[in-house]
């Protein structure tokens, strides 16, 4: 069974940093086209950032050169290191493969930029 466990959200002012984890299980990760996507209140859920399998990234404009997307092969784990927040950056963040698995979302972790 595919699980995702994030964590690492709070709440952080404008400028702060944050660095997501989520735990992978019940996938093959070290071949795994992996992301990040968030869901902001009243909007859809949006891609963030995606990791080839060797490492290869890609990112929204919205967070590019703020946002850095990782892996660990080893601990089947992967990061956002968020940086440079702005309030237009909370969410509820969640990882998934890419494509998603739509069946396996989990219960993602809240990220809230505020003064």
């Amino acid at each position: 069974q595919v699980h995702f466990a994030e964590s690492g959200g709070g709440l952080v002012q404008p400028g702060g940093s944050l660095r997501l984890s989520c735990a992978a299980s019940g996938i093959i990760f070290n071949i795994a086209h992996m992301g990040w996507y968030r869901q902001a209140p009243g909007k859809q859920r949006e891609w963030v950032a995606i990791i080839s399998p060797t490492g290869p990234e890609t990112y929204a404009g919205s967070v590019k050169g703020r946002f850095t997307i990782s892996r660990d092969n080893v601990k089947n784990t992967l990061y956002l290191q968020m940086n440079s927040l702005r309030p237009e950056d909370t969410a509820v963040y969640y990882c998934n493969t890419h494509p998603t698995r739509d069946d396996s979302w989990g219960q993602g972790t809240q990220v809230t930029v505020s003064s």
